[in-house]
Order: C-alpha cells, then sequence, then structure tokens
C-alpha cells in the first residue's frame, strides 16, 4: 500500500473540491454541488480545520513519495442514535482510485482521531449500493452495525450501511443475569 501524507485543510486546497464535485466523484452523493455550496464547504473545512483537534480536521491527502493531492479525508463531531461520535468521510480522485490510498488515508485519520480526539467511536454511513466505500470501511477496521436509513445530502434519504470505529475501549459492563421468569 502506497504512504499518504495527511495535511489540514486551507485555501489552497478549493481545487480539491471543485475535482470532487465532478460527476464520478459525485454518482453516490446526490451529484455535484452549485458553486455557491463548493464555497460554502470550503469555508466549513478551513474552520473546522482551525478549531482545537478533538473538534475534528480536515485533511488534504497527497502522496507521500512526491506530495501530489489526491483526494480529502476528515472527521467531525455529531450526535449518533443518542451518543456523541465522530463522522468520517472520504474520497480520492479517480485517476488515484484502486491503489489503496482510501484505506491508507482513513487509516491514518483513525490514528489521529484516537491520539487528538475525545470521543470513543468514529462511523462511516457509505450507501449500501456504494462498493468501494464499504470496502474501505471493512479494510480499515471497521464493524458494520447494519444497515440505515441515512439523510445525505441532508434531506435525501439513502440505505446506508454504518460502520463502526473503536478509538479507545469502552469501559465492560457486567451482563445483567437474565431474569428468571425469561427462557
Amino acid at each position: 500500500m502506497e504512504s499518504v501524507l495527511l495535511t489540514p485543510w486551507g485555501p489552497g486546497d478549493f481545487w480539491l473540491l471543485e475535482r470532487k464535485n465532478e460527476p464520478a466523484m459525485t454518482r453516490y452523493l446526490g451529484g455535484p454541488e452549485p458553486a455557491g455550496k463548493l464555497l460554502d464547504r470550503q469555508r466549513r473545512y478551513e474552520a473546522l480545520s482551525a478549531r482545537e483537534p478533538a473538534a475534528g480536521r480536515m485533511f488534504r491527502v497527497a502522496l507521500e513519495a512526491t506530495g501530489e493531492g489526491v483526494g480529502s479525508v476528515g472527521f467531525w463531531e455529531r450526535e449518533w442514535q443518542g451518543e456523541p461520535v465522530y463522522e468520517a468521510g472520504w474520497g480520492v480522485l479517480p485517476e488515484f482510485q484502486g491503489r489503496g490510498l482510501a484505506v491508507a488515508a482513513v487509516t491514518a485519520l483513525l490514528a489521529y482521531a484516537r491520539t487528538h480526539g475525545t470521543r470513543d467511536t468514529v462511523h462511516a454511513f457509505p450507501g449500501t449500493d456504494h462498493a468501494a466505500s464499504n470496502a474501505v470501511c471493512r479494510r480499515a477496521g471497521f464493524a458494520c452495525l447494519g444497515e440505515f436509513p441515512f439523510e445525505y445530502p441532508p434531506g435525501v434519504p439513502h440505505p446506508s450501511f454504518d460502520w463502526c470505529y473503536r478509538l479507545r475501549d469502552l469501559p465492560r459492563v457486567p451482563p445483567t443475569p437474565p431474569h428468571p421468569s425469561l427462557p
């Protein structure tokens, strides 16, 4: 697997958003966004990367050997099923896909979140129809918790898998003995 570098998202990374907005990259994400939404996304990515590390980060992904930008990966805070968690997302440009770069980027991201994060788990929600992203989750060590209705973009329901990665061990709670009247 090729090595990657993660660099916090900055003003010079807007071109990656433009490339990731092409139809081939947005097929499973509801299609390309208008220019105004891309500018808003750029501002959000820069703002996230300027906050304290535990809030999350967006990163530009580059090949370690050459420094060439190949995509993005990030994590951010959210509530999921009543719990504070992180959500992760990524994208590798088409000409760099199939080389294990997304797995390398997600693995590096999980190491960063383990070191700097304050939440116990990272979730990813690829569509059930997105075989490549589901494979990235599996190869990066996530556990599939099943299929859930998920909205992306907001307001657009999309059947997705909930993949979960534990950043740290949770305290074990002793099992409750079954009630005598239950089988």
